[in-house]
């Protein structure tokens, strides 16, 4: 058996240590959140016990935290929808050269480097200027569209370089019409990377804090919710909302992969049928 070099044993405590770094908060959390009645905010633990997710369920405790997981939920379906719609939209327009494309593309992207603090003032702002109530619906869900749609517009741009436009082109030789060769067969092929573009949306939708703080109005989405719980809750049952609001979001991304999985299983299954047709 060959010996492994020294480096490879470092640069493995070396990865150790950043997993470590990475998920020891999230997993510190949910060992504090299962303490006894009589538990803190710290170690070392009072008991092991499931009071704090009950606790977390009454309502007068902890304020209105499932009205707000109610509308993180609802904006971050609708920023996905939105998310997804524009990207494909977009990545089928930038795939023929216009006047602007680059000066569009780039206004696009900078979103991204602009502080999301100063992005949320900027859209409460407008909001307050045309006379416009600020609302998580309205003026949270735009300005949570600009940390969304850049990221869906870069992927559908890496998807469109390598698409292959020989399938449109015979798509079109059988008499498809320009809708259906993009309904029958474009969005199929490039359907996994559709749920990976739903998904960025979804997730960096409801995990959003910052874009959220100033356009959100008078009802807090979940982020703001939990935020707000840090400076009057003195009780573990913080950390029993961390825990399921951690589970939840693994439990989404669970979803989409397996999603993922069964439409690539599928255009596999499909792809056999039709080479043992021919």
């Amino acid at each position: 058996m060959e010996k492994r070099p020294r480096s490879f044993y470092v640069l493995t405590v070396i990865f150790a240590l950043f997993v470590l770094f990475l998920y020891g908060p999230t997993i510190t959390i949910g060992i504090l959140s299962f303490q006894g009645p009589e538990g803190g905010l710290t170690f070392p633990m009072r008991g092991v016990s499931l009071n704090w997710f009950h606790e977390l369920f009454q309502q007068q405790a902890v304020g209105d935290i499932w009205g707000a997981f109610r509308r993180s939920f609802m904006l971050g379906l609708l920023v996905m929808v939105t998310t997804v719609v524009v990207s494909v939209m977009a990545g089928l327009a930038f795939r023929k050269k216009f006047p602007g494309s680059g000066i569009l593309f780039y206004l696009t992207i900078a979103s991204l480097v602009i502080p999301s603090i100063l992005i949320s003032l900027g859209v409460g702002l407008i909001f307050n200027q045309f006379g416009l109530k600020v609302h998580w619906a309205t003026s949270g869900f735009g300005s949570q569209l600009t940390w969304t749609l850049p990221f869906g517009l870069l992927i559908m741009f890496a998807v469109f370089n390598r698409f292959d436009k020989s399938f449109e082109e015979a798509a079109r030789d059988q008499g498809a019409s320009a809708w259906q060769t993009v309904r029958f067969v474009v969005l199929p092929i490039i359907a996994p990377s559709l749920i990976g573009v739903a998904l960025f949306g979804f997730t960096l939708s409801y995990d959003e804090f910052a874009r959220t703080l100033l356009t959100a109005g008078s009802y807090n989405t979940l982020p703001l919710e939990i935020f707000g719980m840090t400076t009057n809750v003195t009780t573990p049952v913080v950390y029993a909302l961390g825990t399921l609001t951690t589970a939840f979001s693994l439990l989404i991304i669970g979803a989409f992969l397996i999603a993922a999985w069964v439409m690539a299983r599928r255009r596999a299954r499909l792809g056999s049928d039709a080479g043992k047709g021919v």
